[in-house]
């Protein structure tokens, strides 16, 4: 055939073909080879007659269980000297879905011998055999694994792009299956191609972390695998560079997450397996130890995220070597924001990993303590959150509160307020666990700081104090009334507006204490006389002062109406102050009384319905937005319509309407009635 001219053979095609044909499918290896061979030679002159002659009938001969070994034989040694013509010609007959055992196999074995010259056909036949690998039958599926697998493993430099392209197409569908299938070949791709394929790995890094939160739980365990293996494919000095795209990835997921969730903690489904964080933490953890100022931020900032995500009980494996680099850096000289993410972390990690961290516990202390001298307040602050909550697991406060108390000796007006503020946290978490001896210690030191002329001392000072006083005796806490009351006559405003403070920070803390002391009467009337002083801040607290009293009076003792009217009257007072703060303070003190046991409220509606109404055409944007939500609750205005209708007489039709409609919870977001509580 090498040897005639074109015209000669084109006379001996009907007896060529037949015999070409017949000898692919030969019995005989060998046999089969020079047919594959005589084709192509064949074809040089007949071109597509040659193709669609003998192609059909092999295809054809693929379905006979006897002849279909040695028809696939025979296509492959054609695919072997002919790839490129012949291979549009096999495919679509291969790739009909759905795909059986044989034709997945046939894929395998064809693409073995295709080899590049499937680059331009993977979005043929990727997608034919992404569903063919969650087939019903078994057999399929394994056939339908190896066969992609052979052909994302036979393609060259230029089919990379195609592959990727269809990969994140599949990692993308609407169906489980072909996202898991795609997020498995992910994996196998980069843990097994000999190509250079890292600038491959961003973009899946950041596609399969947003896959760790996939509605499918098989999904989330394939793509962790796969990030896995991608990760582990790339050289270890290239890890910190891609910090950034984690932390985009990470958010993303987590946006994902909390979209499908109504409230509670978010959680990423992929960060709450065994092993969750074991791709990822080399990442930012190589950064951390050896990146930039700027890149050990991001990287410390990043792992707090990371954790945030995490499951404790992911997270546990974790503690001790995310924990060790942290306070290894911190102790470094590096900007104040590194620290400051640092210290960030720390708290996150605190209040995830619990008791996980005592190895650690004294470093932590002694680190955090060294922050609260640092020059930048950020850092101060920072270390001050953090000390509190490491408090929470600490089983010695006493000589952590001595230091903190000793430290209240420092000269800088910035130290001291991050020290109180680390006591406060202290106290706050770990308050039940100090000794009598200590509570009483720390109550001395802080009597005469809490009128102090700065504002934060003053204000933290007066917060610690309300918390101890719950652990302090009756003789003590007459004590402590007894000088509150008389400084709030001060004629220093600072010393009054301090007394007021502690007054109204152990009406938060322990208000049962001062209802029952027989300073009762005199602590009442200290409030009602600085509610007229002439400084907005010390009338400001004093309306706080009165609105958590109110709201112990009507749960201590609803039935007494009397002390409820003598207590709403100065609030009412207060609703009509100069001061659109102190205005706003006292509106939020009534709702939050009347979320309590709104019925104790309503009866005294003559007394409070008219200024209400007032306040609700407000010139304060924020004082109007809190009495519209005062009105909400006092009137229940969302509990049917003859509640709408007996507001009508001190607010308008249209305003008790617009009002009913508001969600019940709609004020979750302003602190006004949450300071009565807690601030």
């Amino acid at each position: 055939m090498a040897s005639a001219g074109k015209s000669q053979l084109l006379t001996f095609m009907d007896e060529l073909i037949p015999t070409i044909r017949t000898a692919l499918c030969d019995s005989v290896s060998e046999v089969r080879e020079s047919a594959g061979m005589a084709f192509s030679t064949l074809y040089k002159s007949a071109g597509i007659q040659a193709i669609d002659e003998i192609i059909p009938t092999l295809l054809h001969a693929l379905e006979d269980e006897q002849m279909s070994d040695t028809a696939l034989d025979g296509l492959k040694q054609i695919l072997s000297v002919r790839t490129t013509v012949v291979l549009p010609h096999i495919l679509p007959q291969l790739v009909n879905l759905p795909l059986n055992a044989f034709n997945a196999h046939a894929l395998a074995a064809l693409a073995e011998v295709a080899g590049p010259g499937l680059d331009f056909h993977l979005g043929t036949i990727l997608p034919a055999l992404l569903s063919a690998m969650s087939d019903s039958d078994e057999d399929v599926q394994t056939l339908a694994k190896k066969a992609a697998e052979t052909v994302v493993l036979v393609i060259d430099e230029e089919g990379v792009e195609s592959l990727i392209s269809e990969l994140l197409k599949g990692v993308g569908d609407n169906q489980a299956s072909i996202r898991l299938s795609s997020s498995y070949l992910i994996g196998y791709f980069f843990q097994n191609s000999k190509l250079y394929i890292v600038d491959e790995a961003p973009n899946m890094i950041s596609t399969l972390i947003i896959l760790l939160s996939d509605t499918d739980p098989a999904t989330v365990e394939v793509a962790w695998e796969a990030l896995s293996r991608v990760i582990s494919s790339v050289p270890k000095e290239l890890l910190p560079s891609y910090i950034k795209l984690v932390r985009d990835a990470v958010s993303t997921s987590r946006d994902k997450e909390r979209r499908k969730r109504k409230g509670g903690p978010v959680l990423i489904p992929g960060f709450c397996l065994p092993r969750a964080l074991q791709p990822v933490i080399p990442i930012f953890l190589q950064g951390l130890i050896s990146g930039s100022a700027e890149l050990r931020e991001q990287a410390a900032l990043g792992l707090g995220e990371l954790i945030e995500v995490t499951s404790e009980q992911a997270l546990k494996p974790f503690v001790i070597p995310i924990t060790g680099p942290l306070i290894r850096i911190i102790g470094d000289r590096f900007p104040w924001q590194v620290k400051n993410a640092i210290l960030s972390t720390l708290s996150i990690i605190i209040q995830k990993g619990g008791m996980a961290l005592k190895p650690f516990l004294p470093q932590l202390q002694t680190t955090f303590i060294k922050c609260l001298q640092d020059n930048t307040r950020t850092v101060r602050s920072s270390a001050a959150f953090a000390l509190g909550k490491l408090s929470a697991i600490s089983n010695r406060v006493d000589p952590l509160v001595g230091d903190l108390l000793s430290g209240l000796q420092a000269d800088d007006v910035g130290i001291r307020e991050a020290i109180l503020r680390a006591l406060e946290g202290v106290i706050r978490n770990a308050g039940k666990n100090v000794s009598g001896a200590v509570q009483t210690r720390i109550y001395n030191q802080l009597k005469d700081m809490i009128y102090d002329n700065d504002d934060h001392i003053r204000s933290s000072s007066a917060g610690i104090l309300g918390f101890v006083s719950q652990y302090l005796e009756d003789g003590q806490i007459s004590e402590v009334l007894k000088e509150l009351t008389d400084s709030a006559s001060a004629s220093s405003w600072t010393t009054k507006h301090g007394s007021v403070l502690a007054i109204s920070s152990i009406l938060r803390h322990k208000p049962s204490i001062v209802y029952a002391s027989p300073l009762f009467t005199v602590v009442v009337n200290s409030l009602r006389s600085t509610l007229k002083d002439e400084k907005f801040p010390v009338r400001e607290s004093s309306t706080r002062s009165l609105g958590r009293l109110l709201l112990h009076q009507i749960q201590s003792d609803p039935a007494n109406t009397t002390a409820h009217s003598e207590t709403l009257a100065s609030l009412v007072t207060a609703m009509q102050d100069d001061s659109s703060e102190v205005r706003r303070r006292a509106l939020s003190a009534v709702k939050a009384a009347a979320k309590v046991n709104p019925a104790a409220i309503i009866i005294h509606v003559s007394l409070f319905g008219p200024v209400l109404a007032e306040c609700i055409k407000d010139g304060s944007a924020t004082v109007r937005f809190a009495a519209e939500r005062c009105a909400l609750y006092t009137f229940q205005l969302t509990k049917g319509a003859e509640n709408v209708q007996a507001a009508q007489k001190y607010i308008s039709g249209l305003d008790a309407r617009r009002l009913s409609k508001l969600p019940e919870h709609s004020d979750d977001s302003e602190d006004g009635e949450d300071d009565l509580v807690t601030g």
